[in-house]
């Protein structure tokens, strides 16, 4: 494919893969790089060093990122765009106590790339080993001021263990340097919340509580905890969804409008919506436990996490008073999906009779590629004047060529080279999310056992009650 000459090009790098050899690089980021340098969005020279505790010869790596690349990515890793791309690997054993043969490497590829090379440092890396190789980093003189840094969640576990991870990391890298990621934020169908919204005079004006009913933010998944049990449990679906990726897009659907397409404008609109979030009420969220989930290798007897939530919040200011915002995700579900729904209110004329149908209400569906839904109410054909569902269109595979698109993780890190930060979390918010988080983590109410493939325990649907969840659509 012929590179985009439009789109930015990053300078060159090196890029730094801790946990290398692990599921999140080889599901998403080195299909990723790969893809990106498909396209000609990656530095016109760059290499990728994967490391981590783990022994493995040069070529094991490159075998391991064919076979990655073969099994997820988008397109074949053969031919002459995959000779250049992996000759470009190269795999050193690091740990958090020791990074001399990391910093051997690393240097030597800079000296490769020349004067003005880039490093970037991506911690594809368990929780628990964060701080120690934040700090071996530092000390191993890996975070100089052509350095930065990819992080992934979860930050910290409550307030004070994200501010002490702040702490930890504002000790190595300025915050210029750091980059928060959430993949949700990547996505298509999240950023165009922002230009649906405001480059549309159809939308804007109805996106207030004089017209919306409530905002619903649904991600069901099919899966189970499979091998991730042990993590999860000390997790649970709050801390890994809710707090995270949930909220982020809340920041999206709820920010008044930015004065400038801006990283600093919409951070600053975004951490408004934070700010005036209202501490959740335990007694307005519904935690569930799917049948079997205890039975998980690596679940503590007698666990309580939850593998499903629903959470009501409100956010305190004039656009949204009176709004309520529900929030659900959960394993082991009937489908997997990423929706976002705004439902408006029922006209003030009731002349119709429409009690029985779903219209008025804007659908954002977060996949790749998404789609926007609009479903209003109509009239049946026919002598009578019966109302019906009906329901507009837009999806990006028969408007755009599907080649443009970028998934999450490749959009974010095309964005980290380029040093922007538009896309990627600031401490300030993650510690008010936890902040409004705090009254849930003191005094969880009790999981609810639910049948697998199921949408929830009982409570869910009264969570809403009168109103219903989008899904399951009827």
């Amino acid at each position: 494919m012929s590179p985009d000459t439009t789109e930015p090009t990053p300078a060159n790098h090196v890029i730094v893969l801790f946990g290398a050899a692990g599921d999140l690089a080889a599901r998403k980021l080195l299909p990723g790089f790969y893809h990106l340098s498909q396209v000609g969005l990656m530095p016109e020279d760059f290499r990728i060093v994967g490391t981590s505790r783990r022994s493995m010869p040069d070529e094991d790596f490159r075998s391991h990122a064919h076979d990655a690349v073969l099994k997820y990515g988008r397109s074949k890793p053969d031919g002459d765009s995959w000779d250049r791309f992996v000759q470009r690997l190269s795999y050193v054993s690091s740990s958090a106590e020791d990074m001399g043969g990391l910093s051997t490497a690393v240097n030597g590829a800079k000296g490769e790339l020349g004067s003005g090379a880039r490093v970037l440092h991506y911690l594809s890396i368990p929780p628990l080993a964060m701080s120690g190789i934040v700090t071996g980093l530092g000390s191993a003189g890996l975070a100089g001021d052509e350095s930065k840094v990819i992080l992934e969640k979860p930050f910290g576990t409550d307030l004070e263990s994200a501010r002490e991870l702040d702490a930890l990391l504002h000790s190595v890298f300025s915050e210029d340097q750091i980059f928060r990621i959430d993949h949700f934020l990547g996505k298509e169908d999240v950023q165009n919340i922002l230009a649906v919204r405001f480059s549309n005079r159809l939308f804007e004006p109805v996106w207030c509580n004089q017209h919306v009913r409530n905002i619903q933010i649904d991600v069901p998944e099919t899966l189970g905890v499979e091998n991730r049990a042990k993590f999860y449990d000390a997790t649970g679906a709050f801390r890994d969804m809710v707090v995270t990726h949930l909220f982020q897009a809340l920041g999206f659907v709820a920010m008044e409008p930015p004065t400038a397409f801006t990283a600093e404008a919409l951070h600053v609109e975004k951490q408004k919506v934070f700010d005036a979030l209202m501490p959740l009420d335990p007694g307005r969220v519904v935690r569930g436990q799917y049948d079997g989930y205890l039975d998980a290798d690596g679940v503590a007897e007698g666990s309580d996490t939850e593998t499903l939530v629903a959470v009501e919040a409100h956010i305190d200011n004039k656009r949204w008073e009176g709004v309520p915002i529900y929030l659900r995700t959960g394993k082991r579900m009937p489908v997997g999906k990423r929706v976002i729904t705004v439902k408006l209110k029922h006209p003030p004329m009731g002349m119709f009779s429409d009690g029985d149908t779903h219209g008025n209400e804007l659908v954002f569906e977060i996949g790749e590629p998404g789609s926007i839904r609009v479903n209003f109410t109509t009239k049946e054909p026919g002598a009578t004047m019966s109302l019906g569902n009906a329901h507009m269109d837009y999806d990006y595979k028969q408007n755009f060529d599907p080649r443009c698109e970028l998934e999450a993780y490749e959009r974010l890190l095309h964005d980290a080279m380029l040093d922007e930060h538009m896309l990627f979390n600031r401490a300030a918010g993650i510690e008010r999310l936890w902040e409004v988080s705090a009254p849930v983590l003191a005094d969880p109410p009790k999981s609810r056992p639910y049948a697998q493939g199921t949408w929830g325990p009982d409570g869910i649907a009264e969570l809403m009650a009168p109103h219903h969840w989008h899904l399951p659509q009827l």
